[in-house]
């Protein structure tokens, strides 16, 4: 199986995303797909683009981009609850006919200012479900004619998309740790995708999520890591950017900050900001010390090194079944074309090799 390589492109209309430098057009469609150009230039299948209420639609960015580019592959990030199963299946069809067949998709249960565009909140079991039935429904959206259903979050009657998208529909990526989102995951995602944890958890939980997916009736479940990583020509140049740039992020803001809502840290986050308790480094390079001064998500452990050391690391999650890999640091625009042309052909060439 080969590996693939995405990359990030943050939406917000505000520059300094994670420290990003760029201000001159942010948020404009010319930057933003600068940024997928500059993805397919240095190896790059396509970038994650992320959702959130308050941030530019991603469908909409996702569209855009994808029209004018010629290879690069949207992995565009919705929620159910702003979107209804069939609207987003009809959608997302179209965006994949028109672009080839391009289109991934990030299936995002996590939270977000529900009440902004008229959803509600209910408990992870009943947020879950949902979700479940959601994917569920679309997957039959794209692949059957006249669909009829009727769930308990969700109902169609005669449904039929046109157009058809290609291959039986979109990859659907996904995350979540707890167990009602591993649930999910083993029955209804092509891709699981993972924060950056030591490869003992990954393992763990790669394991527990084969069992789990054992009977079910789609194709095997595929894995992936989301993770930030900050690659220097030496050791030392990379230890020591990613330490001035935690000391920056430690003064800027007090510990934890952007992490803090009503509700505490997601299951997923929460195991990673634990994994600081257990020391600055673990494994070969991951990084946690920036979950103790705000990094959230993707930006709470980093692998940081030369190219052979963050590819090596990469590849030992590969030798644990990971195939997807989505990464980005910041500056973005430098660092897709820096992190690009060091990484993906080590890692290519390593994973290829390992699974031959």
């Amino acid at each position: 199986m080969s590996p693939t390589f995405l990359w990030y492109i943050p939406n917000t209309v505000e520059p300094g995303h994670r420290g990003d430098d760029a201000v001159a057009g942010y948020g404009t469609l010319e930057h933003s797909v600068d940024l997928a150009r500059t993805a397919e230039e240095h190896g790059w299948s396509g970038a994650l683009i992320g959702t959130g209420w308050g941030r530019p639609d991603t469908f909409t960015v996702a569209t855009a981009i994808a029209a004018r580019t010629t290879t690069f592959r949207p992995l565009a990030a919705i929620r159910p609850g702003y979107w209804q199963p069939a609207h987003f299946a009809s959608a997302a069809a179209t965006l994949d006919h028109l672009s080839g067949g391009r289109l991934l998709v990030n299936i995002v249960s996590g939270r977000d200012n529900l009440a902004a565009y008229g959803d509600v909140e209910g408990d992870p079991a009943q947020r879950y479900a949902r979700t479940k039935e959601f994917m569920h429904l679309v997957r039959r959206l794209w692949t059957e004619e006249n669909v009829t259903y009727a769930g308990e979050h969700f109902r169609v009657a005669g449904s039929t998309v046109v157009p058809r998208p290609f291959g039986g529909g979109p990859r659907l990526y996904f995350g979540g740790a707890s167990a009602a989102a591993e649930h999910v995951a083993a029955t209804e995602a092509d891709v699981q995708l993972f924060w950056g944890e030591p490869l003992a958890g990954i393992a763990e939980r790669i394991d527990r999520l084969r069992a789990l997916s054992a009977d079910r009736e789609l194709p095997p479940l595929e894995f992936g890591l989301r993770i930030t990583t900050l690659v220097r020509d030496t050791t030392e140049q990379a230890w020591r950017d990613a330490e001035a740039r935690v000391a920056a992020m430690a003064s800027a803001s007090g510990p934890g900050d952007l992490l803090r809502d009503r509700h505490g840290p997601a299951v997923g986050q929460q195991r990673l900001l634990d994994l600081a308790e257990r020391g600055d480094v673990l494994d070969s390079c991951l990084y946690t010390a920036p979950g103790r001064h705000g990094g959230g998500g993707a930006g709470t452990t980093w692998l940081v090194g030369t190219p052979d050391e963050v590819s090596d690391a990469l590849r030992r999650y590969a030798d644990l079944g990971v195939t997807h890999f989505v990464l980005s640091d910041t500056p973005y625009r430098t660092e897709t074309a820096r992190v690009g042309d060091a990484l993906i052909p080590r890692l290519r060439d390593a994973v290829v090799s390992a699974r031959s």
